[in-house]
């Protein structure tokens, strides 16, 4: 497009672009030509062989069977990273996933390896989870707090246990059974339970 008249937005914009140094409009046609070559690729938007199509069908089956492996025990539920999702979901409906937050923070606290490193992990866990009046404060009996707080002294991989199993025998016993009868689980087991049965009506 090209236009004479003074104020003409294609002018404008040639003048424009004549003001940009050289190397970004060298990396802008880069790019063009790279966007080109991806969109041309014939193996892209075609990846989904056979194979593919078998290992998404396995993957359904595996979390159908976790999904209803999570009303078993508090355990299983913990032990699935999708379960613990799920559960993260519904304690924040709830307005508690605080207490999830802190076990979890304490069960990565215990992978910890150096002891510069313990020291000021649990200085900023107990900072944010436990101290009177933290932040995301979790629900533990006086006692308990403070002998976490004596146990900062000289941090060690075990200085949250007790404050942890009290979160952890909180959340099994009072949001678990809340968590298994939710709407929300209650229409992932239906989902999981349908896929069983098509599954057995195809075998």
């Amino acid at each position: 497009m090209s236009c004479w008249m003074p104020g003409c937005p294609a002018l404008s914009m040639c003048r424009g672009l004549a003001t940009l140094p050289i190397t970004c409009l060298e990396r802008a046609k880069d790019l063009k030509t790279r966007l080109g070559i991806l969109l041309h690729k014939p193996e892209l938007g075609h990846g989904i062989g056979t194979s593919s199509k078998l290992q998404l069908g396995s993957r359904r089956r595996d979390s159908s069977r976790e999904v209803l492996e999570w009303r078993e025990s508090f355990d299983q539920l913990l032990k699935s990273k999708s379960g613990v999702t799920a559960f993260h979901t519904f304690l924040k409906t709830e307005f508690s996933e605080e207490n999830l937050d802190f076990w979890l923070a304490c069960e990565d606290f215990k992978k910890t390896r150096s002891k510069t490193k313990l020291a000021s992990k649990a200085n900023r866990i107990f900072e944010e989870f436990v101290q009177s009046e933290a932040p995301r404060e979790v629900n533990i009996d006086h006692e308990t707090r403070e002998i976490t707080r004596k146990n900062l002294s000289g941090a060690t991989s075990a200085c949250f246990n007790e404050a942890q199993a009290k979160t952890r025998t909180l959340m099994e016993k009072d949001s678990y059974p809340r968590f298994l009868k939710s709407a929300s689980y209650q229409d992932m087991t239906k989902q999981a339970t349908s896929r069983g049965i098509s599954k057995r009506s195809h075998t």
